[in-house]
């Protein structure tokens, strides 16, 4: 077991769309609180967290959330100070807001290519750029931003925005990384694959036409390992990358794919 006992954490997207299985927002904050962890929360509706909080609690854990709009640098920057004025430290700082829209450079229009440069990569520059100066002060912290493998390679359909901006936290990351290492903070990412979520049901309305279940078989299909992961699985590897027992990683992805990315052949 980690120990993450008395560290803050910051979670900015730990809401999810409906109650069945879990988003990977939600896992992250549930299973940083199984290690001890306070849980201070951004979302963009509370509604959609309020499964997290009641776990977190009914277990034992802290956890506050506030209404949040990632994009917006005064929500962010009110959301951190909230945090700061609560418990007087930011230890860790999970991002996990994504979204994705079709599209390719011909097609897309420049209100979603905006938009979608906002919710997967602004939201984290935004993020990182309201908590690294406490970090930097405290002389301590870990960041752990959520990328996704279509950052990495084409994953079967044109999402060209979204791929963009997931192959930029990559970037980010890395340099980020680099300028802060002195001041004792890390910041790592951790890339999911093909993953079993609440947000695979939204996936599947909107690009299959055999339904869910068809969805899933296919995405299977995909996989080396022969299934999709859950939130599970990245909440494990974004916990492991906030504890001290990755307190020499910095730089660096962790990815949780199955081994699409290691593979040929596969969408």
């Amino acid at each position: 077991m980690l120990d993450l006992s008395h560290k803050v954490a910051l979670v900015i997207g730990l809401g999810q769309s409906g109650t069945e299985g879990w988003g990977i927002g939600a896992a992250c904050a549930v299973t940083l609180a199984r290690q001890g962890a306070i849980i201070f929360g951004g979302n963009r509706t509370i509604e959609s967290t309020t499964k997290t909080k009641k776990t977190i609690e009914a277990e034992g854990g802290q956890c506050e959330i506030l209404v949040t709009d990632a994009t917006d640098s005064a929500s962010v920057k009110a959301l951190v100070d909230a945090c700061m004025a609560k418990h007087g430290r930011i230890d860790i700082l999970v991002t996990s807001v994504g979204q994705s829209q079709p599209g390719d450079p011909a097609s897309m229009s420049e209100d979603i290519w905006d938009s979608q440069m906002a919710i997967n990569l602004k939201s984290v520059y935004l993020a990182c750029h309201h908590v690294l100066p406490i970090m930097a002060k405290q002389n301590s912290g870990s960041i752990v931003c959520i990328s996704s493998i279509a950052g990495l390679r084409y994953i079967g359909k044109p999402q060209v925005a979204y791929n963009t901006a997931k192959a930029a936290i990559l970037q980010f990351v890395k340099a980020t990384a680099v300028i802060y290492a002195p001041n004792g903070v890390r910041l790592n990412a951790v890339v999911p694959g093909l993953m079993d979520t609440p947000y695979t049901k939204s996936l599947a309305a909107r690009f299959s036409k055999d339904g869910y279940e068809e969805f899933c078989k296919t995405r299977e299909g995909q996989v080396p390992m022969g299934k999709m992961g859950d939130a599970w699985d990245v909440a494990n590897a974004v916990a492991f990358l906030a504890a001290e027992e990755a307190r020499y990683i910095t730089g660096q992805k962790i990815v949780v794919d199955g081994g699409i990315t290691s593979s040929t052949g596969r969408a």
